[in-house]
């Protein structure tokens, strides 16, 4: 399936075949190709990994002509493009989320052989850590869901070593200081799983800082025992099983940019609940008893989820 961008998020531009248009920055044409993000190839290119053309490109913003430049990365050739490919993986714990590990450890690439095309992974989840990761072999996709600006949501079950309070609770809301600056989640709540010894909370952030939950956590006295990420945005992990994936459409990937946001969903059941309550209170009379009717009507709440 060719997924229409441009509905989904409003990334692609009109095609296009003057010559002016087949120039790209080095960096895109790498990210288009699959083989990493934005950032990543900017990396790359600073560390003279990149040749245009038989000569190596250190220069970040340069740009070449997608349809004649040869264009090298550690030596082998950036390849045609495939369609964009959108996939969603539950990484198990004690998996690396990089493609390669010098040191022989698992990483997401043992489970990509069902993958036609090259992707990398958007974000991170760290070796202790699981849940979902999405993958793709869209640049423009990838730099959208990690930029700062697009605040996606990212949202976590964690276990930690005891149980917070209230006031714990609260700290995390209002932000508390780690490294790199005041971390603070959108959204905190207990969950309840079985007869746990300790406790379980989901936490929503709007921020992808290395081990930013593990170190917010800290930060308030408790260490993280499982942590496992269920939705980015309204995308959500569902009963996918660990190391399993599956390929998304268009409307699926979209998702990622619906903010997870429980509170403003309580706040809509509770006024629709309001509506059905005062249509409810005009079909009865001054005394207080509903009008007579052939059949009992019982007003339903509905909530598309």
């Amino acid at each position: 399936m060719k997924f229409n961008k441009r509905s989904a998020w409003d990334a692609a531009k009109p095609e296009t075949t003057s010559k002016t248009d087949s120039l790209v920055r080095l960096n895109k044409l790498i990210a288009d190709s699959g083989i990493a993000s934005r950032r990543a190839a900017d990396r790359m290119i600073a560390d003279g990994l990149v040749t245009v053309n038989g000569k190596k490109v250190y220069e970040l913003g340069v740009k070449v002509d997608a349809n004649k430049d040869k264009v090298f990365v550690d030596g082998a050739p950036v390849r045609k493009k495939f369609e964009n490919m959108y996939i969603m993986f539950h990484k198990p714990r004690g998996v690396l989320t990089t493609m390669f590990d010098p040191e022989g450890r698992p990483t997401i690439k043992d489970f990509l052989d069902s993958v036609p095309a090259r992707v990398f992974p958007v974000g991170r989840l760290d070796w202790d850590s699981e849940g979902l990761l999405i993958l793709t072999n869209d640049g423009d996709f990838s730099n959208r869901i990690t930029h700062p600006k697009e605040e996606v949501t990212k949202t976590y079950l964690v276990k930690v070593d005891g149980h917070p309070t209230d006031e714990d609770i609260g700290k995390l809301k209002r932000g508390v200081s780690i490294i790199g600056g005041k971390a603070s989640a959108k959204h905190v709540e207990r969950v309840k799983r079985g007869k746990e010894k300790y406790a379980w909370l989901k936490v929503i952030i709007s921020e992808g800082r290395n081990r930013q939950i593990r170190k917010m956590f800290e930060k308030i006295g408790f260490d993280v025992l499982k942590l496992q990420r269920v939705a980015v945005g309204t995308l959500r992990l569902g009963n996918l099983e660990r190391g399993q994936l599956v390929f998304m459409n268009e409307e699926m990937a979209a998702k990622v940019f619906t903010p997870d946001d429980p509170d403003a969903l309580v706040k809509k059941l509770g006024e629709k609940k309001l509506v059905t309550h005062s249509k409810s209170a005009k079909r009865t009379g001054l005394k207080g008893k509903p009008r007579s009717t052939k059949r009992d009507y019982q007003p339903k709440t509905t909530l598309d989820l």
